[in-house]
């Protein structure tokens, strides 16, 4: 296997896997504290190895258009943006739900509420798992917790994007987008051929060849009993994903009196704080959603029926 361990930001691994991954192309625009991403593939040039394209756009509202247009015409794109560019891009994240277009949108949050600072934060977790925009929606939400998952989720964020057809979200933050930890960089992957793509996305607008119906791609339906059959479909995907698609850790939940619930670089914190309260005889146990849509309801209400307290981080 191709495998490469380097010393790199959070923010570094986001990009250099979105290469190895065979992304197609990369949209956004700079801000704080994620402008690292479009840094480092400003200076990799992927164009010139992989073909992968690389544009900074005018805003993030024409960066996740864009993001739109590449997906929906069955490429591997993605954008990234902390927290008041994800809000611009609000309303192309749910147009995508509902045109049922793939994509993968990363944001590193910082702090609000508003225009806030450029420190972490995790104030965006409403925002993402229930969502920013237009009409009922979802978003897979993935959450990391190091520096290696920034780079693994880039591939798994694809790969899921792709197979229900919907945006995925990475949910960072400005401390794991920006600290530096050893990463094995996923081995390398080619970009898909046009062939592949259209054995892929049947659906994908990809130029309509061989006598077939063209392909459309929207999220608006004029006639009632359309939009109700398309909200009907939508309903049974995010079903359908919320059963297999949860995934979470846990850390010494066993023999657990107290539980801690937290995600991303504040699960970090809560699980020294967890060695901690066990060396002074505190049993406490640490449950770390990975993904914060769909939500482990079931694990997480499993785990805290046992327990005498519950500290959400």
């Amino acid at each position: 296997m191709d495998q490469e361990v380097t010393l790199m930001k959070g923010n570094e691994a986001i990009a250099r896997a979105a290469i190895r991954c065979g992304a197609d192309g990369y949209f956004g625009y700079p801000i704080t504290p994620q402008s690292e991403v479009i840094e480092t593939l400003a200076l990799l040039k992927p164009w010139e190895t992989t073909g992968m394209v690389v544009v900074q756009a005018e805003s993030e509202v024409a960066a996740i258009n864009m993001v739109y247009g590449g997906g929906a015409a069955g490429k591997r794109v993605m954008t990234s943006s902390s927290s008041p560019g994800v809000a611009l891009m609000q309303e192309g994240i749910s147009y995508m739900a509902g045109a049922e277009v793939p994509g993968v949108i990363v944001n590193v949050q910082r702090g609000g509420p508003g225009l806030g600072t450029i420190q972490p934060s995790q104030s965006d977790y409403f925002q993402a798992t229930r969502g920013g925009g237009n009409g009922d929606y979802n978003v897979i939400v993935l959450a990391p917790a190091s520096v290696q998952e920034m780079a693994d989720f880039v591939d798994l964020s694809f790969e899921l994007a792709f197979r229900y057809r919907n945006p995925v979200m990475i949910l960072s933050d400005g401390v794991i987008g920006q600290m530096m930890e050893k990463v094995v960089l996923p081995p390398v992957k080619s970009r898909r051929t046009e062939e592949e793509i259209l054995k892929e996305c049947p659906w994908a607008t990809t130029g309509r060849k061989g006598g077939r119906k063209p392909n459309i791609i929207t999220s608006l339906e004029l006639k009632p009993e359309e939009m109700e059959k398309r909200n009907i479909a939508l309903q049974a995907k995010y079903k359908e994903v919320k059963e297999k698609e949860v995934r979470f850790d846990t850390h010494l939940v066993e023999d657990a009196e107290y539980l801690i619930v937290a995600f991303g670089s504040a699960a970090r914190i809560a699980e020294k704080a967890v060695e901690l309260a066990r060396e002074e005889g505190i049993k406490v146990g640490l449950f770390r959603p990975i993904t914060l849509w769909p939500f482990p309801e079931k694990e997480i209400h499993e785990v805290a029926s046992r327990m005498k307290g519950i500290l959400v981080a």
